[in-house]
């Protein structure tokens, strides 16, 4: 195993240092680095908190900032955050108007993060993300995974929450983002976990996995390697049929790297997705190309499409500052 890394046992230690050093002015390292949270808190707004298992940079810590997170909570390499750690973004990045934790579908962290509203006090709300088409259930879950549509939803509840709705407007909107929400990703090569050191699991040379995890828990099947546009085809064809599209939709586009993927390679899947998108007669009004919700190291990528209306589209559009995104401002 080649990483860059001094000793397995410190790599998210160091890395949150080294993040919210390189980030100071959007973000703090909270006591024992439970939490990162946006460095100003603004009071009188429902405070958003994510989190999850760490290796999927920059999700979330990467989000916290004006437009999106309050606070995010990183568990130890695909292990969910304690419900201690949500606690105390809790408290810290309380405004005074309610608590929002967002979570991803996946056992651990829908029990911690259940948990913690359930001790916390105040208003608290929690609203779980299953935007996963692959499968219905999987390793770690009990139904669909919540995966780079995540994304989509904080980024659209960050600007109502900065706009000032109530928390429970925020749950249901929330609710409804992610009912339009769908994603389905393709391993072509498996992660590698610090810890384990070595691949999670067997991919062979000419072998790719459809509908893999993110934390490379199985997909649909394995099979031989396709091409590109073959890729695309399959799997925007799986979230379309899921979504019960119909010509004229207007949708935002995702392409997301898994964290081993040239951009050149990311930036030629999207452009096989707008062609097969335009030929149903859908359009792509808005689109994101990136490596955002990754699996470590591993080569492949995600296709998420959120379907649009005006209210989504302003607020998607609007301004946003984090480590990871920043625009509008």
């Amino acid at each position: 195993m080649k990483k860059l890394i001094n000793a397995v046992d410190d790599v998210l230690a160091q890395s949150l240092d080294g993040f919210a050093a390189a980030h100071a002015d959007i973000v703090v390292l909270g006591e024992e680095r439970k939490f990162v949270r946006r460095r100003q808190i603004r009071h009188g707004k429902v405070s958003l908190i994510s989190g999850g298992g760490s290796g999927h940079e920059p999700l979330h810590a990467g989000f916290v900032g004006v437009g999106m997170l309050d606070a995010a909570c990183p568990g130890q390499v695909f292990t969910s955050p304690t419900p201690d750690q949500m606690l105390a973004a809790a408290e810290s990045a309380d405004g005074g108007a309610g608590i929002l934790y967002i979570v991803k579908n996946y056992e651990g962290d829908v029990m911690n993060f259940a948990m913690a509203a359930e001790m916390g006090s105040g208003l608290v709300e929690s609203l779980v993300l299953d935007d996963d088409v692959a499968v219905e259930n999987s390793t770690w879950t009990t139904g669909r995974r919540g995966v780079a549509g995540t994304l989509i939803v904080e980024k659209m509840l960050g600007a109502a929450a900065d706009r000032g709705d109530s928390l429970v407007d925020l749950k249901a909107l929330g609710g409804r983002i992610n009912g339009r929400t769908r994603s389905m990703g393709v391993a072509l090569t498996s992660c590698t976990v610090p810890a384990a050191g070595k691949p999670t699991f067997a991919l062979g040379e000419d072998e790719m996995e459809m509908g893999v995890g993110i934390h490379g828990e199985p997909g649909r099947r394995r099979v031989k390697l396709a091409s590109a546009d073959a890729i695309v085809d399959e799997m925007l064809g799986s979230i379309v049929n899921d979504l019960s599209l119909n010509s004229a939709t207007e949708v935002l586009l995702f392409v997301n790297g898994f964290g081993g993927t040239p951009l050149m390679e990311l930036y030629l899947m999207q452009d096989r997705a707008r062609k097969w998108l335009d030929a149903k007669g859908i359009k792509a009004a808005r689109s994101l190309t990136g490596s955002y919700v990754t699996s470590l190291d591993m080569a492949g990528c995600s296709l998420t499409l959120s379907v649009l209306d005006e209210q989504a589209k302003t607020l998607w559009d609007a301004p946003v500052h984090t480590a990871a995104l920043r625009w509008g401002m």
